[in-house]
């Protein structure tokens, strides 16, 4: 059975692991924080040494044909759009290479007529010669499609549920393919049925209780250890960021997580998961980031743009509005304009200051833990 068949009974009656998940997550009846700390320091040493990897996202199109209330990409939002093309695409990830980045990921708003199959497995195409490590996070796809995207050179993808609570799920995801809450909480099974090495999985942080999600996020990664038991794991975090059309984003404290109870979250994951990879994006703030780094964390990104053609300006001469999956031209467009960006990042140091930052902190810092020379002869 898929996860979405066993998940409502997970819910109903935990497994052991969730029971402890809820356990250390209650701050009144569990250890101290900086005793959960030390130990997860600890674990991460014993299975990742003092080794953190820095990744970068590429995004590559901020069409969608779904309308989610908390997304800047949103399909009704009055946003600049842009699709790169294959070129702008090349371009975007040498100047990342240039950085030192050999891992990217690949991201794009849900849209056939923009990014379709075909779109996706030219990119690929076009970067694998130079970029050992490629992850996508589009649109879920079924089981062929994704055994496609593994032939073109993808190795990870990355999928986000957004939020694990069904009801608010359907409130927040207005219309489109997203509405089908089972199609994208079993995408990581079909992803793995593809062929897919790695598998991210994770929650936006501020759209319900955040120790429910946390607790299905635990179930949801105790099910794919179990069934996808091949592939490397990773889990991340996120927390709601101001975003196209509500720049003004304040989050609800009642589903607000604390910076003190995301420090738990990482290091409750870490003794939970000693082996699980644990992603904090740029999302978070330079101090909070340095100060969560030697704690249990084994991914960051660096450096990063959350707009197409955000790193170089590729595609700000075909910028242009979207309104019912149809390009409506720009009368007039200005120098300075580039395409919206999904949401506001909060570290913006370089890459090479995050990784100086990581050195002082005794970490080393991996920009390449991949390469296709690797199966030779397998």
């Amino acid at each position: 059975m898929a996860f979405a068949d066993v998940f409502p009974a997970l819910l109903e009656r935990p497994t052991p692991l969730m029971r402890r998940c809820a356990q250390w997550l209650d701050e009144s009846a569990s250890a101290p924080l900086e005793s959960l700390a030390n130990q997860s320091q600890q674990a991460t040493r014993r299975h990742f040494g003092r080794t953190m990897r820095l990744f970068a996202p590429l995004y590559l199109s901020n069409e969608c044909v779904n309308n989610c209330s908390y997304c800047g990409f949103s399909r009704d939002a009055q946003i600049l759009r842009a699709t790169l093309s294959i070129p702008q695409v090349v371009s975007e990830a040498r100047h990342l290479h240039g950085l030192g980045f050999r891992n990217l990921l690949l991201v794009a708003g849900e849209h056939p007529k923009f990014v379709s199959g075909g779109y996706l497995s030219a990119c690929l195409d076009a970067l694998k010669s130079f970029i050992p490590t490629l992850a996508i996070e589009v649109g879920p796809m079924d089981d062929p499609q994704y055994r496609e995207m593994v032939g073109h050179g993808a190795e990870g993808l990355v999928v986000y549920q957004e939020t694990y609570n069904r009801a608010v799920y359907q409130t927040l995801h207005l219309s489109g393919p997203k509405k089908d809450f089972d199609w994208r909480l079993n995408c990581p099974e079909r992803a793995y049925a593809g062929g897919f090495r790695r598998i991210g999985i994770g929650a936006l942080f501020g759209l319900a209780d955040w120790k429910s999600e946390a607790l299905a996020l635990c179930a949801h990664l105790e099910y794919l250890y179990k069934h996808a038991w091949k592939a490397q794991l990773t889990v991340a975090f996120p927390r709601m960021r101001p975003y196209a059309g509500n720049y003004e984003y304040q989050p609800d404290p009642a589903l607000f997580l604390p910076d003190r109870s995301l420090v738990r979250l990482i290091t409750v994951f870490r003794l939970l998961f000693p082996q699980l990879g644990i992603v904090m994006s740029t999302r978070e703030s330079a101090a909070l980031r340095d100060a969560i780094a030697p704690l249990g964390v084994t991914h960051m990104s660096a450096g990063a743009c959350t707009d197409p053609g955000g790193y170089t300006g590729a595609g700000a001469a075909d910028l242009h509005f979207t309104v019912r999956g149809h390009r409506v031209e720009l009368e007039q467009l200005s120098n300075h304009e580039k395409a919206t960006e999904q949401f506001q990042i909060s570290d913006t140091r370089s890459a090479a200051e995050v990784a100086a930052m990581l050195r002082a902190n005794r970490l080393d810092p991996v920009w390449k833990d991949w390469d296709e020379a690797l199966l030779a002869g397998a």
